[in-house]
């Protein structure tokens, strides 16, 4: 009878080691140098071109330490309101493009990124969202990108139902009073600082970013609007910090980092802000009490109705944690898209004279001087043709990527899955081929009869993103916008003062680096 031996313990962690030793040097191989370079076969085949890949532990640090000197150089001295922005702020996509054209991709890691600016492929990308779903973020980076914008699949389109009601035209209308009141607050402060002669300098770029953190904290926490200040100071230093993270430490650093450290203290002074006013709002709708008339009260609503709804099923709406997510989306995508929004409105009408008295005359015309309206605002049609055309030149977010999980034909492309799409949104809304030889120049002009007629029914014009997920907050951007420009142009004629340095950057959106130094004379 022959009797079982059990394996050692010796020799069971001898085999478990010799497995390791043998798997893990061909799952590095595979993943940092097999697939990347399978990936760049099969794109040069299709006809696309992208510098050769390389493995990133090699690259030359030289050259990109080279690279990311003129990058500063730029970024520290004046483009010119006459010159292309994009070799500043977009310099990987810029550098790409000009170097291969439109059919091209470039490498991030060890992931090619094809860049996407054909209209109809563009259409396809937004269109398909299960097909062509957002990357995936490095883990410090879900400090700042939440809610709806950063959920797939059934868990989306239940946040998208529950958040929808608070940005319905009708809930915004009851808005416009808080917005009126925050523009003339800063208004208000403009003309304090008015010397005898009725002119002043000042720069801008704090009062706005002020204004539209006033206008979120009001529409969106109303009665708790001290504690909505707060918040966006703390999602200011988060945001702040992110970025330093980004731009330092690579993401194969597997400690915490300082900035890691202090965004996660900030991270739970955020959480318990957000927790104790909505638990006072809770208190207050489970009393009968009205709580609907800001944007957490209309989500908590929502909210309450959608679990009410699916009582007897699995289906539930939001939980506390994924209230404060959306919550802190309200400020980050109302504050900081708009004031960037706001900023660059003005510094093009400080520089075109011409269409900022157009302006003026069809706001006098319509308001007279008075508070804007909601019957009046649907009725600039000149200011609306300059916001979109800031938009176009200065689009708050500069480029999307979106991922594939499998293998997909994109137009005449067969994209394998594991690969990223990038649409360099600022370069597609300067493309001369899409807009003609003045595509670089500010020219309101070309949306005088409308968006589609501008972009001839393509899909090339997507400052709020496109199709299924276009941005749920951009009438309440526009419409504050036009409000805030509204009564600048009743109160004040502006322009760019001598010591305005032209630098955009990117900082979560596109922003001044240098700020919107700006003279205003009374009216």
């Amino acid at each position: 009878m022959e009797v079982f031996v059990f394996p050692t313990t010796t020799t069971i962690i001898t085999f478990v080691l010799t497995v390791l030793l043998a798997v893990i040097p061909w799952h590095l191989f595979n993943n940092f140098w097999l697939k990347p370079k399978r990936f760049e076969k099969l794109l040069k085949a299709q006809g696309l071109q992208g510098e050769p890949y390389k493995l990133p532990f090699f690259v030359d640090n030289s050259k990109q330490n080279y690279m990311l000197r003129l990058q500063h150089e730029d970024r520290s001295k004046s483009i010119g309101l006459s010159k292309e922005a994009a070799p500043s702020i977009f310099s990987p996509f810029h550098q790409t493009l000009h170097k291969y054209g439109n059919n091209s991709f470039l490498w991030e890691g060890t992931i090619p990124r094809v860049i996407i600016t054909d209209p109809d492929q563009i259409k396809d990308v937004f269109n398909k969202i299960e097909d062509f779903p957002k990357q995936k973020l490095r883990p410090i980076a879900l400090y700042l990108s939440v809610g709806i914008v950063h959920h797939e699949g059934e868990k989306w389109a239940t946040h998208r139902k529950i958040v929808n009601p608070a940005f319905h035209i009708e809930k915004l209308k009851g808005m416009l009073p808080a917005f009126s009141h925050s523009c003339n607050e800063m208004i208000s402060k403009w003309n304090g600082l008015l010397s005898s002669d009725g002119t002043c300098e000042v720069d801008v770029w704090p009062f706005l970013q002020n204004l539209t953190c006033d206008v979120i904290s009001r529409t969106a926490f109303g009665s708790s609007y001290a504690e909505g200040t707060k918040l966006f100071q703390l999602l200011k230093k988060q945001g702040v910090l992110l970025m330093k993270e980004l731009q330092t430490n690579t993401p194969l650093w597997p400690l915490p980092t300082t900035n890691e450290r202090m965004m996660k203290e900030i991270e739970r002074d955020i959480r318990d802000l957000l927790e104790g006013i909505i638990r006072k709002r809770e208190k207050e709708l489970r009393n009968g009490e009205t709580t609907n008339d800001d944007l957490l009260g209309i989500l908590l609503q929502s909210n309450h109705a959608e679990n009410q709804g699916h009582r007897n099923s699995k289906s539930i709406g939001m939980t506390t944690q994924e209230v404060i997510d959306e919550c802190k989306l309200f400020y980050l995508a109302g504050q900081e898209t708009t004031s960037s929004l706001l900023v660059w409105t003005v510094v093009l009408l400080g520089r075109y004279p011409e269409w900022q008295e157009r302006a003026r005359q069809e706001v006098l015309q319509v308001f007279g001087n008075q508070n804007p309206n909601f019957e009046g605002l649907s009725q600039l049609k000149i200011v609306t043709m300059i916001l979109y055309e800031v938009l176009r030149l200065y689009p708050p977010i500069i480029g999307l990527v979106r991922a594939l999980r499998k293998d997909l034909k994109l137009g005449k492309l067969l994209l394998p899955g594991g690969t990223q799409v990038s649409l360099p949104v600022h370069l597609i809304h300067q493309d001369q081929d899409l807009w003609g030889d003045d595509a670089k120049k500010f020219n309101p002009e070309r949306f005088s009869e409308g968006i589609a007629k501008a972009t001839k029914g393509q899909v090339s014009y997507i400052p709020f993103g496109w199709g299924p997920r276009i941005c749920l907050g951009q009438n309440f951007a526009l419409l504050e916008a036009k409000i805030a420009i509204s009564l600048l142009l009743q109160n004040f004629s502006f322009e760019l003062s001598p010591n305005y340095v032209h630098v955009p950057i990117t900082v979560l959106t596109l922003q001044p680096k240098n700020g919107a130094s700006i003279i205003l004379h009374k009216l």
